[in-house]
């Protein structure tokens, strides 16, 4: 059964270049021009990726991908027109997975595409793995924050904390490396892995939405402490 993407893009002609060149390649695709449209089209379809553009009528990218993301973790590549830093940074941070400016040429598109989904894969195996051999009593206790590496889930004061995917994986991989200076780079290419379409400022956006959730003051961190010109720092 091919991939299945959803196209959200109010300008028919790139909706449609953008629909032809991904069914070209295999993947099932349905495409709409709003953001009502959009909202109703992610939870009926449930697709494997989402491309959707920032400047939509009716709701835009922003608030679709926000509202989104707290429905699902269907990965999202976010389009915006402007190459303006605030809109990247925004995009990220109501949960787009990557962005991608206009103009672009549909080889850069379909490689993000790809990246994304494959991405996508191989959390889910690993996810299947971890959860075929992990023993019932395989945590990580840090004080008050435990990861359950068999459910893969976290609990803070024994309260499971919502996690996306990325931010898990963010978590575990500081865990795992207690203590270690890791740099921005380090961490983007061991947890996004080598192949992402991206700069470090997608763990700096990850760091604060993890830090809004372990920590006592966000602002004030001592679990995940910033080092100054190399990275972060795991206290546990």
């Amino acid at each position: 059964m091919p991939e299945s993407i959803l196209v959200v893009e109010d300008e028919p002609a790139l909706r449609d270049t953008l629909s032809y060149n991904l069914k070209k390649d295999g993947f099932a695709v349905e495409a709409v021009g709003d953001g009502r449209s959009a909202l109703e089209s992610a939870r009926r379809l449930k697709p494997d990726l989402i491309v959707l553009d920032l400047m939509l009528p009716e709701i835009d990218g922003f608030e679709v991908c926000r509202i989104l993301r707290k429905e699902m973790i269907t990965p999202i590549l976010m389009l915006t027109a402007r190459d303006d830093e605030i809109d990247r940074v925004v995009g990220l941070e109501v949960g787009a997975d990557d962005y991608l400016t206009k103009p672009f040429s549909m080889r850069e598109l379909m490689a993000r595409v790809k990246a994304q989904l494959r991405r996508s894969r191989l959390l889910r195996e690993e996810l299947e793995k971890s959860n075929a051999e992990a023993t019932p009593q395989e945590k990580l206790t840090f004080g008050n924050l435990t990861i359950n590496l068999t459910r893969r889930e976290v609990t803070l004061n024994g309260s499971p904390l919502s996690l996306k995917p990325q931010e898990y994986e963010l978590l575990l991989f500081f865990a795992e490396h207690k203590g270690q200076m890791l740099s921005r780079e380090f961490i983007l290419e061991r947890v996004w892995g080598w192949d992402f379409i991206g700069d470090s400022r997608t763990v700096d956006v990850h760091v604060r939405w993890l830090r809004q959730k372990i920590e006592d003051e966000p602002g004030k961190p001592v679990r995940i402490v910033t080092v100054r010109g190399g990275g972060y720092r795991f206290e546990g």
